[in-house]
């Protein structure tokens, strides 16, 4: 049984719902020892209260240098952790933030990578990651040959995390020393996008998001309403992204954020294939579209066909009813 390591992503300790996810799947998939790699300030606070997920041993860098310099840092300190852990396989969040270290350090290991897994299925002594493919219209089963390391990136609520009520996991800090080269890109500013009080669409567990059939940016206001009386985070298809009507960073699709919620309401938004890989494992799906031949109608578990600006106004107001 292979020995997994959780690359967690973390907010001042706080591990991230994705991370959460990946050392559930690792508990439940790799059948091994499960360890848990955490680095940047506050990383040691959190590490401990990973063992109700099952990790044994937390490995942690808690520097402010993880963060004050690109790449080099974080692939020294992922190195120490995969050479600590002596780990067969990790487990990193398919991020495309995370896509320079994980390059950089399967070339010095010689690891092999498979990015953007849905799934996970132990054959043997190896996990073999299924990945969707073509609009998520196919899937392809991908496996890392030979004795080499594997790092398998796992797209975001591909599994739901579940708590195995372990001990406290071990704390075990690391030791990363930065030479010259590792210092040779400094972060000189970090930009933070406001979110306006709304949950991120990763971490929501429910979505409100528009499309094309809003006609402009203003229909994004009645999107925000119900967003808001829903405790929701707002999420926009290409097409509404690319005229500018939206932020690019809501963008949800195959170009875009993968997600998968409790609830997704999609308003004015047609289905395109691209749009529909990125939303189509939501729990719930309701489409609202005056076109009642809408690609989205054929995954949806209620379709609505009309004028959104006559349903969501009452919808709107009845939800806030409800909620009072």
């Amino acid at each position: 049984m292979p020995d997994v390591l959780v690359l967690v992503d973390h907010d001042r300790g706080t591990p991230k719902k994705v991370s959460l996810q990946l050392l559930t799947a690792a508990r439940e998939r790799g059948g091994g020892a499960v360890a848990a790699a955490l680095f940047g300030e506050g990383a040691a606070s959190g590490a401990e209260k990973l063992g109700a997920y099952g990790v044994a041993t937390a490995y942690v860098w808690d520097s402010p240098d993880a963060a004050a310099y690109a790449t080099e840092p974080q692939v020294a300190a992922l190195e120490a952790a995969l050479e600590a852990s002596a780990a067969d396989v990790l487990l990193y969040p398919a991020d495309p933030f995370l896509t320079d270290v994980i390059a950089r350090a399967a070339v010095r290991l010689e690891a092999g990578v498979v990015t953007d897994a849905v799934d996970l299925t132990l054959e043997g002594d190896r996990l073999v990651a299924t990945k969707a493919i073509f609009g998520g219209e196919m899937t392809s089963r991908c496996q890392v040959r030979g004795d080499r390391p594997q790092f398998l990136g796992v797209k975001a609520n591909s599994f739901a995390a579940v708590e195995s009520g372990g001990a406290p996991a071990e704390v075990v800090a690391l030791d990363v020393t930065l030479d010259d080269t590792a210092r040779r890109a400094r972060v000189v500013d970090v930009v933070v996008t406001p979110s306006g009080g709304r949950p991120e669409m990763t971490e929501a567990s429910v979505i409100v998001a528009g499309g094309r059939g809003l006609g402009d940016a203003e229909g994004f206001r009645l999107v925000e309403q119900l967003a808001d009386a829903l405790g929701a985070a707002v999420g926009a298809s290409r097409a509404a992204t690319d005229a500018g009507w939206y932020p690019h960073q809501h963008q949800i699709g195959q170009t875009g954020k993968t997600v998968a919620p409790q609830l997704y309401i999609g308003a004015g938004i047609s289905g395109a294939i691209q749009h529909r890989a990125g939303m189509q494992t939501s729990q719930t799906i309701v489409a609202i579209n005056k076109d009642a031949e809408a690609p989205i109608f054929a995954i949806a578990d209620l379709a609505i066909v009309g004028d959104l600006y006559k349903i969501l106004p009452p919808l709107i107001e009845e939800v806030a009813k409800r909620r009072a």
